[in-house]
């Protein structure tokens, strides 16, 4: 692949130039820019460079490298693994020992790669929880951020410590930040992140030469800069005081808001709704589960079921003045009410907060089929 762009790169994998085109599109609406700048992305991925990467992985599960295998059309693999020259990966380089070890050395002291970290770096028992070839996470990290450009930790487990470094942290488990400091640190939280995120960060940095603007947490906003709840399918439902409150039952098959079940939804931000999992198949409030805020800072400790305390993250004050419907409402229509509202306001209103309130008895009875206007 030496010497080609990235659109005669996945050209030879069978995408058209009418397919690279509609990608290039679909970057820059993930990215959240205008459409004109499509064609800019695609000036970009034209131009016959590679942009080297070392990928390393501490403790972490694999989650995010799975993740990105399985994306399609056009794979990101494909897009990611052989348009860029990914120099290092453990999981799914040919190279093993000395030989892997060797082409790594070789792309830390050439310089000008992006780093790309998975997992959290184990800092107890002088770092003897992960070691690979005789080293440290801890050193591995230094080492290989001392001339990238730049560094994307992926996963929550890189981005801010995640399952490891739970209570009571028997590792001592730290996210990449912690560590590099002298460069720009991109997180991707997530678990796993997903790889469309991944793909827009690369795009834009091969398109503008530098990462997306980030948040506080140094997550892009492209991707974060919105609460789950904002655009959530089932947002209609929270306004009308339409909870789930078992599994099972009529309101979740009917597909109610899961508030109740434990849905972090409105305390989450993540791109989520519009961009799903597996090629958009799903994710998990569309399976019928609640969102667990995977995306945020010690989500574990939240507890997948324990319900979010609103006014903590967004108080009375600015919900929208949404009132209970005095009739019943088809889901269509409440669905389209939701999505007004989260798009306006971005936040629930003061009536529907009061529904939160009552006991899990007194939800309101279930809609009786389609209402005629």
């Amino acid at each position: 692949m030496n010497g080609l762009s990235i659109q005669q790169a996945v050209a030879t994998q069978g995408v058209s130039r009418r397919d690279f085109l509609k990608f290039c599109s679909m970057m820059a609406g993930v990215l959240a820019m205008p459409r004109g700048y499509a064609d800019r992305i695609a000036n970009a991925l034209a131009a016959p460079r590679r942009t080297p990467v070392i990928w390393l992985e501490f403790q972490d599960c694999a989650g995010n490298s799975e993740a990105l295998l399985r994306s399609s059309r056009p794979t990101v693999s494909e897009l990611i693994l052989d348009v860029l020259s990914v120099d290092y990966h453990e999981t799914i380089m040919a190279a093993a020992g000395e030989q892997a070890e060797d082409a790594k050395q070789a792309s830390i002291d050439a310089g000008g790669y992006l780093l790309v970290v998975e997992g959290s770096i184990p800092t107890g028992a002088d770092g003897a929880y992960c070691c690979i070839a005789g080293k440290s996470a801890i050193q591995l990290l230094e080492e290989a951020a001392s001339n990238a450009v730049a560094v994307i930790a992926i996963g929550s487990c890189a981005a801010f410590g995640g399952v490891p470094m739970t209570s009571p942290n028997p590792t001592g488990a730290a996210p990449v930040s912690s560590f590099v400091t002298d460069k720009p640190v991109l997180n991707l939280p997530g678990c796993p992140m997903n790889p469309v995120n991944l793909s827009a960060t690369v795009v834009h940095f091969l398109t503008f030469g530098e990462l997306p603007a980030m948040d506080d947490l140094g997550r892009p906003l492209f991707a974060y800069g919105s609460r789950i709840h904002d655009n959530c399918p089932r947002r209609g439902h929270f306004d009308a005081g339409e909870f789930t409150v078992a599994w099972g039952d009529e309101g979740h098959r009917k597909g109610w808001c899961l508030y109740k079940m434990g849905c972090k939804g409105p305390v989450t931000f993540h791109n989520c709704p519009a961009v799903g999992y597996n090629d958009n198949t799903s994710w998990p409030i569309k399976a019928g589960h609640g969102c667990i805020a995977c995306s945020e800072p010690n989500f574990w400790e939240l507890g997948a079921y324990n319900r979010a305390d609103l006014q903590k993250f967004a108080p009375p004050a600015t919900y929208a003045p949404v009132q209970l419907p005095t009739q019943k409402v088809d889901p269509a229509t409440v669905g389209a009410i939701g999505a007004v509202a989260g798009i306006a306001v971005g936040a629930a209103g003061v009536a529907a907060y009061k529904a939160l309130s009552k006991s899990d008895e007194e939800a309101p009875a279930p809609p009786v089929g389609n209402t005629k206007k």
